[in-house]
């Protein structure tokens, strides 16, 4: 089923916060079907489990070139070193140095500040105006 994916600087933006995401080498899997990765569909099972809502996000939007959905999940928790959730998630995600408990994942995180150059494509028109001329 088709479905719309917003991506991540434009989710911080809405946010008009700090946002999580994960994001998968597709060369750590047997598979290119991110569907079908065991530790994405774990880490999937866990955050629904935690009440921690998650939906699918695509990369940084760039308007020199386009890629498809490669099973990225931003994770609606602020990045906050205080907050319950995010030590609960944290804890879950990452070894006690820093480095990622599951092989192929990176756990990422995308300022505010980095997401408002990209503000622009948020004008009325701005994706449409983009493809007339591509």
């Amino acid at each position: 089923m088709p479905q719309h994916i917003q991506y991540i600087d434009k989710i911080c933006r809405e946010k008009q916060r700090d946002v999580l995401y994960l994001t998968f080498n597709k060369d750590s899997f047997s598979t290119t079907d991110w569907s079908s990765w065991h530790s994405r569909q774990d880490i999937i099972d866990w955050l629904d489990k935690n009440h921690m809502n998650h939906t699918p996000c695509g990369d940084v939007a760039n308007e020199y070139g386009f890629s498809s959905y490669k099973g990225q999940i931003y994770i609606d928790v602020p990045f906050d070193e205080s907050d319950p959730d995010f030590i609960k998630l944290s804890r879950f995600l990452e070894h006690p140095d820093g480095s990622c408990k599951f092989e192929g994942v990176t756990f990422c995180y995308l300022p505010l500040e980095h997401a408002m150059k990209n503000q622009h494509h948020d004008e009325p028109g701005y994706w449409e105006a983009l493809m007339e001329d591509f």
